[in-house]
């Protein structure tokens, strides 16, 4: 067995893996693109030339915008099937989901985010699709 040596916390092990891990964001692109993460950095007061490091924080955010509509999702799914089991309609049984701002904001408040949506915000399935109600 072939061991590069290490101390004995395994720091060793841990930098070739950050190192090896850095360099693979050099082939990847992320779906955040690098313009973009470095606008907000830069807006943050935070500037680095090293594109590893931006790609990084990209990977971070996808990752979380992931984990935050996955659970909206959940919410989401969670909320329209116990209207479903409220109204006994077939047509309230269709598959289309429908997410509102209320299930984001109950996906956000889990990772600590308090999310207020402006009252003219639509979180109605029905606002907007009867044109008799423009003329009100």
């Amino acid at each position: 067995m072939n061991q590069s040596p290490q101390t004995s916390d395994g720091r060793h092990d841990d930098d070739a893996t950050l190192s090896e891990f850095l360099a693979s964001l050099m082939d990847y692109t992320p779906t955040i693109p690098d313009e973009l993460v470095e606008h907000y950095l830069g807006k943050s007061g935070f500037q680095c030339p090293d594109v590893r490091l931006i790609r990084l924080v990209a990977v971070a955010t996808q990752k979380f915008i992931s984990e935050v509509a996955t659970d909206a999702l959940q919410h989401c799914k969670a909320r329209q099937s116990s209207v479903v089991k409220d109204k006994r309609d077939k047509q309230q049984k269709e598959k289309r989901l429908v997410l509102t701002m209320e299930d984001l904001s109950r996906a956000l408040r889990e990772y600590g985010v308090n999310l207020k949506h402006q009252e003219y915000f639509a979180d109605s399935t029905s606002t907007g699709t009867d044109p008799a109600s423009k003329d009100e």
